[in-house]
């Protein structure tokens, strides 16, 4: 399979929107998309980056990373949060959301974000680097269940970061929401 990643546009809404919904069902997908929607557009939430996966002129993949901010020692470490990634269930274990991430990745460090939190599959994330965000000192907008706290993840982009950096994750306002922490 050809995969491209590319940076969306305004004229993916609509085709990313309904990825969201496919790929995460119709019970919670229409919530995810609506997230998605008001993620783009709230300043709080900048700068984002928006990606998609390309495979022959569809969209089978996005990922969307916006600015949080760290109520801590290092106020000014710059970071983002991985919220959501959507791959179509047809294109799901091929290495699309792999690729996504490992971009998405990529552009931030080069960017200059230190630190990139996550709250999804404790047997998914590890394998890009993630790891769990409590254990290193990062709380999370809202509590995380005990039973959970492995879901509750972070990456430093620079190395000396996880060391000098922790304290409370703060959001964008369209996430600050704790209906978006249930994990």
């Amino acid at each position: 399979m050809s995969l491209d990643i590319r940076e969306a546009d305004p004229s993916d809404e609509a085709a990313i929107l309904a990825l969201v919904c496919t790929a995460f069902g119709e019970a919670e997908g229409g919530e995810i998309a609506d997230l998605v929607v008001d993620l783009c557009r709230d300043p709080t939430a900048q700068p984002a980056l928006s990606l998609v996966a390309v495979s022959d002129k569809q969209i089978v993949g996005h990922i969307l990373f916006t600015k949080v901010r760290l109520e801590g020692p290092r106020p000014d470490t710059a970071s983002s949060i991985l919220c959501p990634l959507s791959v179509h269930p047809a294109q799901q274990n091929h290495g699309v959301g792999g690729r996504l991430i490992e971009e998405g990745l990529s552009r931030l460090r080069t960017d200059g974000t230190a630190l990139v939190f996550v709250l999804g599959h404790p047997g998914y994330y590890p394998r890009f680097g993630f790891t769990p965000a409590g254990a290193r000192g990062f709380e999370a907008p809202y509590p995380i269940l005990p039973a959970n706290a492995e879901a509750w993840m972070v990456q430093a982009l620079e190395p000396t970061t996880l060391a000098e950096a922790s304290g409370r994750v703060v959001c964008a306002d369209a996430l600050d929401d704790p209906r978006h922490w249930v994990e």
